[in-house]
């Protein structure tokens, strides 16, 4: 392993190597564009990465497509690939600090947070062993003198396409099913944040040398999605898609996947309504509303970033909301005392400004926030205040439009068939939260809400066993669970005569 230079994030100390990628079980300068990635809580570079080729990504995907297919590999029964998810699992959480120090200093994220999201990949890849060894084949009735058995077969080489947001956890919930599968693996991160990418490469690599298994079975490509994203998607030999990011890549990939007529699962973009009824406990909503948009600087596919409050309480809550917002610690992911973190990028924070603009067009009132924050430790970083508005209709663009960042608006609501009306008038489902002391009426309001996880008097609480999947224009497909090995496996079907009389035509 190459020597391993320091980066400084707000004065920690990160180990990873600078300029090496992943490409087909070798680790080295990408023969693409340099991307810098930049610490966004001080503007500096961090590192410069050297992206994957076109050329690179068919070298992985024809040399994957031989590790697959290696008697080493193929031929694994389920509970020795579980050995290897196990291993991965180890060692994840052995390099746990170091994962999450590199991952707070590429996405600026607090060091509580990045510390969880690095124990959460080892815990998917310790469920999918634990999946995978429990895993059955199934003998379906017969109807005739045979047998008959349905049994799931590897695809072969599949491509896991990640956003910047959770690099780490978002790479195990796709590469852990995958490797469970029996599959090999093209993971492309994102071009803003491929450190904790590479780092979790090199985890998974060590496992692969030291179960004496083919290192080609994962490549880390990090490009652009235009070059590297397209050329994974496109490659003949890439027989399933797996895609965490936005609704209109997400069409594309879809596009092509339907003309590769190949499956693709897609975890798409969110406007999660968060509801706050007149019986719920208060300071339980207003805890759980302010880490359900401010947690992760409201960089979330599912953060509740429209917040329904019955009409009675919509004045009250809402002030002492502000009251408390306000008084959030804004600051670099490395100071403990941290809340709410930069945004992952200065051209995402100046998206976010513009979206607040945009509120203020539509007549929203600013009830705190919409702005960076002053002062001189927060000049050169990505930062802005955590952001309440009021006064916009739900069909506003400010309502409908996912700003992706710590931006919440309130919208007071008249009872249950109005606030269903207004909750479901989205092209997202992807998340829905419910604040309320009665179970009848939260059991009506998640069964009648468009969303794929709802969250009852809790928020972003996450199980590797539990399903996650999208309604609308939030997605298709779905990750975790059990059912995950299998959407990344071919389903067979097999039949044994048990009949000795002669088939038709026998003469």
């Amino acid at each position: 392993m190459p020597a391993q230079p320091a980066i400084l994030s707000g004065g920690l100390a990160v180990s990873h190597p600078l300029t090496e990628i992943l490409v087909a079980g070798r680790w080295r300068r990408g023969g693409g564009e340099p991307l810098d990635t930049v610490d966004p809580a001080t503007g500096k570079v961090l590192a410069t990465v050297h992206s994957a080729s076109a050329d690179e990504v068919d070298e992985a995907a024809r040399a994957a497509a031989r590790a697959a297919a290696d008697p080493a590999w193929r031929e694994l029964l389920p509970h020795q690939r579980a050995r290897l998810l196990y291993r991965i699992a180890e060692l994840t959480e052995d390099a746990a600090d170091e994962l999450a120090a590199t991952q707070t200093a590429d996405t600026g994220k607090t060091l509580t947070e990045t510390k969880a999201l690095a124990l959460s990949a080892a815990g998917t890849f310790r469920y999918m062993a634990a999946a995978l060894e429990t895993a059955e084949e199934t003998l379906t009735p017969s109807r005739g003198a045979y047998v008959t058995m349905s049994v799931h077969e590897p695809i072969g080489v599949v491509g896991a396409i990640n956003p910047w947001n959770s690099p780490v956890a978002s790479d195990a919930q796709k590469v852990a099913p995958a490797l469970a599968a029996g599959n090999a693996v093209l993971l492309k991160p994102a071009a803003w944040t491929p450190l904790v990418s590479l780092a979790l490469g090199r985890v998974i690599t060590r496992a692969l040398t030291e179960l004496d298994l083919p290192t080609a079975l994962l490549s880390v490509l990090p490009g652009s999605g235009r070059v590297v994203g397209d050329a994974v998607v496109r490659h003949p030999l890439v027989g399933r898609i797996g895609f965490t990011g936005g609704t209109e890549t997400g069409r594309s990939i879809a596009a092509i996947a339907g003309e590769k007529l190949i499956p693709a699962s897609l975890e798409l973009g969110g406007k999660s309504p968060t509801i706050v009824r007149a019986d719920a406990d208060l300071e339980q909503a207003l805890a759980g509303v302010m880490f359900g948009i401010f947690s992760s600087s409201g960089q979330s596919c599912i953060a509740g970033s429209r917040l329904f409050v019955a009409r009675e309480i919509h004045d009250e809550f809402v002030s002492e909301l502000v009251s408390r917002v306000r008084k959030l610690r804004v600051g670099p992911g490395t100071d403990p005392d941290t809340q709410v973190g930069p945004l992952v990028h200065h051209k995402h924070r100046d998206s976010v400004a513009a979206y607040v603009d945009l509120a203020r067009s539509e007549g929203a009132e600013v009830l705190c926030g919409g702005g960076a924050p002053e002062g001189p430790e927060y000049r050169d970083g990505a930062y802005y205040l955590p952001t309440v508005l009021t006064g916009l209709p739900n069909s506003s663009r400010t309502c409908q439009e996912e700003i992706f960042g710590p931006v919440l608006v309130t919208l007071p609501y008249d009872d249950e068939d109005d606030l269903v009306r207004q909750a479901n008038d989205s092209v997202y489902g992807l998340a829905c939260g419910i604040w309320t002391r009665d179970h009848r009426a939260a059991w009506r309001l998640a069964r009648r809400i468009d969303a794929g996880t709802v969250w009852i008097n809790t928020y972003k609480q996450f199980s590797a066993s539990t399903p996650f999947s999208g309604m609308k224009d939030s997605g298709l497909g779905t990750e975790k669970g059990r059912d995950a090995i299998r959407a990344y496996q071919r389903q067979k079907s097999l039949y044994w005569g048990t009949s000795d009389a002669p088939l038709p035509w026998a003469n």
